[in-house]
């Protein structure tokens, strides 16, 4: 699968690397206006067609219902079909399991969306086993994650975090990965785990940092990236970097005031950072699209990069 590429050459690689503020929303945008082309090209073929793409909800979480109307705005904007499965906290294993199935069974759905956390007692691992990979839009269930494992992206639904994370890293240190070495703080499932796997699918030399690991700066020191997804606001502060670093923050920590800060102190003394809001999000958020486009064509025999 081929990443979004700048329309402007390095033009665009001026506008995304800003001084020392790492940002996707060219990016994000350029991915959008793929995604508006193959959405056109669909409808000037059948009128009728719009992709469906359905979240499903088992939790109260107040978090995941801001992402899900952020996603209902967008999907409305694009012109996609979108619905909310929203079976309440108090559902069971069998019923997320059944609603999953029924919309992994169903050829009008053509992307799903399991909304995390689910309520406490709830195995998210065993529910992503009941989304056929295809329709895997989110890139987690365990055919996808085994397929960038083995380093078969090509036939992949990517996770658009890690993928965000990814091509970040290539504005910012060059389109050749091969041979630099980055530093993963958070091995978690939706992040950090695929993005290992992926950074060494290109070449990079991966350094996999949790809790339990001594002497953080130390580590640190002799990387040149350093992504950073644990869910603990300002985790990673000054005394943790170097000058020469690259940080790329994926965290998303929602504060009793509603705002969201990352899992690194802003304006840290790196070369580059990415904030948050505005870093890593808008070209996930851009890219869960472009993975609904990639699921449609392979659900319709289509061709897919």
């Amino acid at each position: 699968m081929t990443e979004p590429q700048a329309p402007i050459g390095q033009a665009l690689a001026g506008q995304v690397l800003a001084g020392k503020v790492l940002v996707s929303k060219v990016l994000a945008e350029n991915v959008m206006q793929g995604v508006r082309a193959d959405l056109a090209a669909w409808a000037q073929l059948d009128e009728h067609f719009q992709p469906r793409l359905v979240s499903v909800l088992a939790s109260s979480d107040e978090a995941s219902r801001v992402y899900v109307q952020s996603k209902a705005r967008r999907a409305r904007k694009l012109g996609v079909d979108f619905h909310v499965v929203d079976l309440g906290p108090d559902a069971t294993q069998d019923d997320l399991h059944a609603a999953l199935h029924e919309l992994s069974s169903d050829e009008s759905v053509h992307g799903i969306v399991l909304e995390l956390p689910l309520s406490a007692g709830l195995d998210a691992d065993e529910a992503l086993l009941h989304i056929t990979h295809r329709k895997d839009v989110e890139g987690l269930t365990p055919a996808n994650l085994a397929l960038i494992a083995a380093g078969r992206e090509a036939e992949a639904i990517l996770p658009p975090t890690p993928r965000s994370v990814r091509f970040l890293l290539r504005e910012a240190l060059g389109d050749d990965l091969r041979g630099l070495r980055v530093a993963v703080i958070g091995p978690g499932r939706t992040v950090g785990r695929p993005l290992t796997f992926m950074l060494n699918n290109r070449g990079v030399t991966v350094t996999i940092c949790n809790e339990h690991t001594r002497d953080l700066p130390g580590v640190l020191a002799g990387v040149d990236a350093v992504v950073v997804a644990v869910g603990r606001a300002g985790l990673l502060k000054a005394g943790h970097v170097q000058p020469h670093h690259v940080l790329v923050d994926a965290g998303i920590n929602v504060q009793e005031d509603g705002s969201v800060k990352g899992d690194a102190l802003p304006h840290l003394p790196v070369k580059a950072q990415t904030p948050v809001p505005g870093g890593v999000g808008p070209l996930t958020s851009a890219l869960m699209y472009q993975n609904l486009v990639r699921a449609v064509k392979l659900q319709r025999g289509e061709s897919v990069e």
